[in-house]
């Protein structure tokens, strides 16, 4: 019996691939069959050499560097997947993020995407194929003022930008879509709670709590799991989803109330 979902043949590019979800999502595509290159900063010991480039995103010459790469060890690319996003801005609102705090961000949560698209869609287009992946996040419609709003708003530009691209290039058979995820359990989310535990004196269940109540809560209980973000997006990148381009998918447990 065919597999529901079969990645064989595909050639997919990851950004951050080595931790959290991107490390998941890299890890279904690999066994779905997907020749897979990802993208850090930093190289993990457990990748190989040929399916890991070293680069900053958030430069102009790191982009050109890992398309080369993708051009060099891929030849072409049938699956981008940007995973690449995060925050390093300081607390205490808008007053406290100065213009070199937004440039990181938006550097890192928009600019990443948009020159890599730049490289890449156009040889899409050409062979009237490709799908394309945003990972934006629920806080561009639910941002915390007080530590995410440069980040919210970043991940809202991307969300916009991807829409834009989705209706210039989806009649040329390359499929753009949005993934929105709410808070995922990683490992960085994990020390976060650790953290909150131990300054108000609880355990690391309750360190969770405190960040599902600062999202005003989670209904199914629980953050996703990196697995579960992975799942989504490999069915939206296959050819299952033939006719889906230009929307978003939510998955975040219920955070966002929905009528």
């Amino acid at each position: 019996m065919k597999p529901f979902l079969d990645m064989s043949g595909k050639r997919v590019l990851i950004t951050s691939g080595t931790r959290g979800a991107g490390k998941a999502t890299v890890r279904l595509f690999r066994e779905l069959g997907a020749d897979v290159l990802t993208t850090a900063r930093n190289k993990p010991t457990d990748l190989p050499e040929k399916s890991f480039v070293s680069a900053d995103l958030t430069t102009g010459d790191g982009v050109a560097k890992l398309a080369d790469a993708v051009r060099n060890r891929l030849g072409v690319v049938d699956v981008i997947i940007h995973m690449l996003g995060g925050s390093s801005a300081p607390a205490g609102g808008y007053s406290a993020l100065n213009d070199e705090a937004w440039e990181k961000e938006i550097s890192l949560n928009l600019m990443s995407a948009v020159r890599l698209d730049r490289e890449l869609v156009p040889a899409m287009e050409a062979r009237g194929t490709g799908v394309v992946i945003h990972v934006t996040s629920i806080q561009r419609t639910l941002p915390l003022p007080d530590a995410t709003t440069a980040y919210a708003a970043a991940k809202a530009a991307l969300s916009t930008y991807s829409k834009a691209l989705a209706r210039q290039v989806s009649p040329r058979g390359v499929r753009v879509v949005r993934v929105s995820p709410g808070w995922i359990e990683t490992e960085a989310s994990i020390e976060l709670a650790k953290r909150l535990a131990a300054e108000h004196g609880g355990n690391v269940d309750a360190g969770k709590q405190m960040i599902m109540e600062s999202l005003g809560g989670i209904p199914i209980g629980r953050p996703s799991r990196p697995d579960e973000i992975a799942d989504l997006i490999a069915f939206l990148s296959s050819d299952r989803a033939g006719t889906i381009t230009g929307t978003e998918y939510v998955i975040d447990g219920g955070t966002i109330p929905v009528a």
